[in-house]
C-alpha cells in the first residue's frame, strides 16, 4: 500500500512560515471590538458593509412581531497565497443559521459541488490538448443569490442605523451562513449559465460545456470558485469578461493553486 507520505505528497504548512510574514500586532480579531481597534480590519469591515449596502441586500422595515427574526455576527479572516505570504483581510457578516427554522425561513439546502475526480479529468484533457487553464474567484459569490423566503434579521453590530433603531432587516438577497445560500448561489449561477447555451453535465453537476463551432468551454464550479478551460484563448477572454458583466469577480489568471 502506498501513502502519500510514502510518495512524497505533504500537504503545504502555514506553520512553516517565517516570523516575518506574521504580524503578531495583527493577529484574526475574535470579535468586534477587537477589529476596532486595528484600522486595518475596520477598513475591511467597511469595505464588506459597502459590499451589502451597494446590493441592496436588506431593506430595513419596521418591527411588526415578524416570527423568527435571526441575529448575525463578524468573522474575520486572513488569506495567504500560495507561497504562504498575506494576500488581503477579510471580514464577513454572517447570519446565525442556526436559528432559522425548517419550513418557515428556508427550505432545500443542498448544494452541489465538483468532484476531485472531474478536475483531474478535465485537467488532463486540458494538458493533452495544450488548452489555457484559468482561475476565477466570485466576489461575495453568496450575495448574489436571490431569496425566495421571508427571512428577518436584526440589525449589524456597528453598522446599526441611528435613524430607524425600531426597524430591522428584511433580507432580498444571500448572506452566508443562511441554511439556504449556498443552493441559492449555485441555481442562479446555473440559471445564468444555461441560458448562455452551456449544459450542465450528467455525470458531475457542476461541470458546464458550452459546444460551439469554432471552440469548446470547459467550466468547473467549487462554491465561489471556477476552473474554466477552453481550446480558443480569444472565446475564453470573451466569456470571462460576459461572466464578470453578471458578476463581479477576480481573474486570478493561469490555474496555479486551487
Amino acid at each position: 500500500m502506498q501513502t502519500r507520505s510514502k510518495t512524497g505528497i505533504y500537504k503545504p504548512k502555514l506553520l512553516d512560515i517565517g516570523l516575518s510574514e506574521i504580524d503578531t500586532k495583527d493577529k484574526e480579531p475574535k470579535n468586534c471590538n477587537e477589529a476596532l481597534l486595528s484600522p486595518k480590519w475596520k477598513a475591511a469591515m467597511d469595505a464588506k458593509f459597502k459590499a451589502l449596502a451597494t446590493n441592496h441586500t436588506w431593506t430595513l422595515v419596521p418591527f411588526q412581531g415578524q416570527n423568527n427574526i435571526i441575529d448575525s455576527k463578524w468573522v474575520f479572516k486572513t488569506k495567504y497565497k500560495a507561497n504562504g505570504s498575506i494576500e488581503r483581510r477579510k471580514a464577513r457578516l454572517v447570519a446565525k443559521g442556526f436559528q432559522q427554522t425548517t419550513g418557515l425561513d428556508y427550505g432545500k439546502t443542498f448544494s452541489l459541488v465538483v468532484k476531485s475526480s472531474t478536475i483531474r479529468i478535465v485537467l488532463s484533457i486540458a494538458l493533452h490538448l495544450n488548452w489555457e487553464v484559468r482561475q476565477l474567484d466570485i466576489n461575495n459569490a453568496f450575495l448574489n443569490g436571490n431569496l425566495k423566503e421571508n427571512v428577518f434579521m436584526h440589525q449589524p453590530k456597528v453598522y446599526t442605523d441611528s435613524t430607524e433603531l425600531g426597524h430591522i432587516c428584511k433580507l432580498n438577497k444571500e448572506i452566508y451562513r443562511l441554511k439556504q445560500a449556498p443552493r441559492a448561489w449555485y441555481d442562479k449561477l446555473k440559471d445564468i449559465l444555461l441560458r448562455w447555451g452551456f449544459q450542465n453535465t450528467k455525470s458531475d453537476s457542476s461541470l458546464f460545456v458550452l459546444r460551439e463551432n469554432d471552440h469548446i468551454i470547459l467550466l468547473l464550479i467549487y462554491v465561489d470558485d471556477i476552473i474554466i478551460v477552453g481550446s480558443n484563448n480569444k472565446s475564453l477572454e470573451t466569456f470571462i469578461t460576459q461572466l464578470n458583466i453578471a458578476f463581479s469577480l477576480k481573474d486570478l489568471g493561469l490555474l496555479h493553486y486551487f
